[in-house]
Formats: C-alpha cells, structure tokens, sequence
C-alpha cells in the first residue's frame, strides 16, 4: 500500500515569473517558470541566488508564505484521506465490533486564503544563461548573479 499522499498546489505567478526566497541571506527575488517540457528550461542540481550568490539546492527557496500556503491548502484532501483509511480499517469486519462512520468528523483544516503575486520587481536576463530570465527589486541591480551558473553581471 502507498502511504503516500499528493497533492497539486498551484501558486501564483507574475507574468511567468515565481516569487522565490534566498536560504542563505532570505531576501527575495523571482525566476521564470517555464512550461513542462520547455527545451529553454535548464536542467540543474542547483539555483543560484541572483542577490547574493549562494547555491542551494531546488527545493530550497520557498518563501514562509508558499510554505504556509501549501501546507494548508493540503488541509481537505488530508482530511479525507483521514476518513477514508478510518472507514477502510473496518470494513468487512464482522462480529463483535462494529463501526460506524461519522461522516460529520473532521479535523477542520483551513481552507488558506490565495496568495497575490504583485509585480514588484525589475526583469533582467543573464548575459550567460538568457533563457532564465529573473526580477529583483529595483535597488538590487547593479551585481546580479546568473540563477543557473551564479556567475556575476552588472544588469
């Protein structure tokens, strides 16, 4: 049996673009996010923060809010998963145990409110890699480092 439950969580996105968040010195930025099976899309390992320059691997750069969100908006299908592995358990059960099903319980997860993405940052294509585009705020301009390699460039 596959203990395992998934869930598809979409977030938002700015013109393509997706929020993302630095583990190393938490400031954020975004990169574009290409459609499956996009022949641009470069296969990596690893991104590079655009501000600071430190790698770390792809799963790493949620922002607390994406994290938040995705938990939560895992909440219902997690609660039904509950019920229905509950109600499994004792089917076909005969004798002296009898089960019934409530179908009014619930762990009442919340429901999260959508995220809003705002345009709020400055596009800019890395001379070294101009298929992965990235925005940075508007001060943070002037030493980028490419997403893909983490070499430096002025924008």
């Amino acid at each position: 049996m596959d203990d395992r439950i998934e869930v598809l969580v979409a977030l938002p996105l700015d013109d393509g673009f997706l929020r993302r968040q630095c583990p190393a010195c938490n400031q954020q930025f975004k990169w574009f996010v290409h459609g499956e099976g996009d022949p641009d899309a470069e296969q990596v390992d690893q991104y590079f923060c655009p501000l600071c320059g430190t790698g770390a691997s792809i799963d790493d750069w949620n922002t607390p809010a994406q994290t938040e969100y995705v938990l939560n908006a895992a909440g219902p299908t997690i609660d039904q998963y509950l019920q229905d592995s509950v109600a499994g358990a004792f089917k076909g059960i005969k004798g002296a145990l009898e089960f019934k099903s409530n179908p009014s319980f619930s762990l009442d997860l919340p429901t999260p409110e959508p995220l809003n993405e705002p345009n709020d940052m400055v596009a800019i294509i890395p001379p070294c890699h101009p298929n992965e585009p990235i925005k940075v705020p508007g001060n943070r301009t002037s030493r980028i480092h490419c997403l893909i390699c983490g070499q430096p460039f002025a924008a």
